[in-house]
């Protein structure tokens, strides 16, 4: 079952085509989607509050003190729902907070202290089509999209102390 907060068929579908990528043309396509629209998109979580921003921050720290290989494993255990701490905390974060997370990912991989998609990696011609897509969604709907897209990740925060 595809989780989604709107009711928009578009929406829906075009979450459902990016879960059935394989997890690194997913993170290819974020990666893709935030070069190509991050001025846009930035803290385009609308509503963030600097509490969010403080906090999608603090788990950026944690990320980047991880090696190249820890990062993109991260990565990969968020979408596919890993039971670890940092999946975990991932998974407490409200929906505009797990936005700005993964905006500082894609920040972080612009700088070098995330590790970055190869220089000469291409988006195969199925995820293109989905990107191209992507693009020409008005504005309101790319947010709507991505925060379906990103609010399923993570791993649920267990009860009491252990996050």
């Amino acid at each position: 079952m595809t989780y989604t907060q709107t009711g928009d068929p578009t929406i829906r579908e075009h979450v459902q085509a990016w879960q059935r990528l394989d997890v690194d043309q997913q993170l290819a396509l974020f990666w893709f989607i935030y070069k190509e629209m991050g001025s846009s998109i930035t803290p385009a979580a609308p509503g963030a509050s600097t509490a969010s921003s403080e906090i999608a921050e603090g788990l950026f720290n944690q990320v980047k003190e991880l090696s190249h290989e820890e990062q993109l494993q991260l990565q990969r255990d968020l979408i596919n729902k890993a039971d670890t701490q940092l999946s975990r905390q991932y998974g407490s974060l409200g929906d505009t907070t797990k936005l700005l997370f993964w905006y500082r990912l894609s920040q972080g991989m612009d700088n070098g202290t995330i590790i970055p998609v190869p220089s000469d990696y291409k988006l195969p011609s199925e995820v293109e089509t989905l990107f191209n897509k992507i693009q020409v969604m008005p504005f309101e709907q790319q947010i709507t999209l991505f925060r379906d897209y990103v609010a399923p990740m993570g791993a649920e925060p267990k009860a009491g102390a252990e996050i």
